[in-house]
């Protein structure tokens, strides 16, 4: 069966002139810095971004991670939303792998509140905590909808972790559907920040990897924890070929996937469902089950039998993610699945 997937937007085929510079790649050892397409992608991403280096890893997980162990010392503390990627879905690395403490901030509006940075603050010199050193911000984030951080706002919370000793990393996974929402630049979010992990395999359609960014002494030590971590790659260049494409050319085409997810949301509530409220729609529209089918899990059985695969949230929470691949016949023909769904 052929199906529509709205699961997430990592399911993105990559493209055809993807796969020509994935066949056609100059590739060199890329352990050794030898690898040219790395480089060069590398070298358009810290450009971008307007920082002095970038390294290319396995995927957006292995970028943070890095990214933690590269700003802070095993026992010292990390400030991250309770909802955040960081969290909750990177399987407790910043604590067994990183071995530093994450400390939970109220992140259910996106962006943590001041007073919940001030109040989870731990400062140097307190022997009984682990001092916090560093504050995790995600843009987009996933949990509370696909929602963008406006800049203002955003450099606000960086500016005062700064103000605090503190460094600033970006979960940007999805950071360029905040810039396709607002048509800002990037460089409003990461001139604020100390790095950046942006994914390249979602929403910009390459198959695999992410790219880190930040000043040079921090890729330096990035880079010898992605070798602790196995992510030492060799002609890694196939893959980043279609990760150069992905990241030049394939970011304007994100807003089309706001505008699906627009529609589909609008289509869910004509047909009852109860959908959450986001005040900024990216690519993502998250619904409950409602009192119609009660268990979550039988909706997306059903729905997997009639073509459509759909993503459980928990807690009876469903989401649905719009990429490259999916266009508005897609998104209506899912609704009208969903609408025919059987309780």
């Amino acid at each position: 069966m052929e199906y529509l997937d709205f699961r997430s937007d990592t399911v993105t085929m990559p493209t055809e002139e993807m796969r020509r510079a994935m066949a056609s790649a100059v590739v060199g050892d890329d352990v050794y810095g030898d690898d040219p397409t790395v480089n060069e992608l590398q070298e358009y991403a810290a450009k971008l971004t307007g920082m002095e280096a970038a390294l290319y890893v396995c995927s957006g997980t292995m970028g943070n991670l890095v990214s933690l162990m590269s700003h802070c010392a095993r026992g010292e503390g990390v400030l991250m939303g309770v909802n955040s990627h960081t969290w909750k879905n990177e399987a407790g690395n910043a604590a067994f792998i990183a071995g530093v403490m994450p400390y939970p901030l109220d992140d259910s509006s996106g962006l943590p509140g001041e007073e919940s940075i001030k109040s989870s603050y731990q400062p140097k010199g307190n022997i009984h905590y682990a001092n916090t050193v560093l504050l995790v911000l995600e843009n987009t984030h996933n949990s509370a909808g696909g929602l963008p951080a406006e800049a203002g706002p955003f450099a606000r919370a960086a500016s005062l972790a700064h103000d605090m000793d503190m460094k600033v990393h970006i979960d940007g996974a999805r950071i360029f559907d905040a810039v396709a929402f607002f048509g800002n630049d990037v460089k409003d979010y990461t001139r604020a920040a100390d790095s950046v992990q942006i994914c390249l395999s979602k929403g910009l359609g390459a198959p695999m990897g992410s790219i880190v960014c930040g000043n040079r002494d921090f890729i330096d030590r990035a880079r010898k924890y992605r070798k602790s971590l196995g992510g030492g790659q060799r002609q890694s260049g196939i893959a980043a070929a279609a990760g150069l494409i992905a990241l030049r050319d394939m970011r304007d085409r994100l807003s089309e996937d706001h505008e699906n997810a627009a529609l589909m949301a609008d289509l869910l509530l004509e047909y009852g469902f109860d959908v959450e409220y986001v005040p900024r729609r990216t690519n993502m529209v998250y619904f409950r089950a409602g009192e119609k089918f009660g268990d979550a899990d039988s909706l997306i059985r059903q729905c997997r039998g009639k073509g459509l695969l759909i993503g459980s949230a928990g807690a009876g929470r469903i989401r649905m993610v719009t990429h490259l691949g999916l266009d508005g016949d897609s998104v209506r023909n899912a609704a009208a699945i969903l609408k025919d769904i059987d309780a």
